[in-house]
């Protein structure tokens, strides 16, 4: 066991490290949930709720079949450890929720469909 001395962000910390034995053992980040986006068209009427920005979906305010006022939050998306509510683009009916939570998304990914 080693003892090092680490300086962050202008503090100082002691460390300790263990030798530890080589093995062939690859260590990987966690694969981020994909976005699932739907690809299908969107019917003549519908309105689409789209990603202002690129984050992560921490929660959906709606359900399928749910009715909402244009301005009403429908989504919220973490970006820059910010909370960013998502409001609907339009009057409607909720048709089709495009993301899940969790899921990573890109500005203008369809997060919600309205009709």
């Amino acid at each position: 066991m080693k003892t090092y001395k680490v300086k962050v962000n202008g503090k100082l910390y002691e460390v300790q490290l263990e030798a530890v034995s080589e093995s062939t053992e690859t260590i990987s980040a966690p694969a981020k949930a994909p976005a699932t986006t739907s690809s299908a068209p969107v019917s003549a009427g519908a309105s689409v709720v789209e990603a202002p920005i690129a984050g992560k979906v921490l929660s959906i305010k709606v359900n399928v079949g749910d009715t909402v006022k244009k301005g009403q939050v429908v989504a919220i998306i973490e970006a820059m450890k910010l909370e960013n509510e998502i409001p609907a683009s339009a009057d409607g009916v909720v048709k089709e929720i495009c993301v899940s939570v969790g899921a990573a998304v890109n500005n203008k990914d369809k997060l919600i469909i309205l009709g």
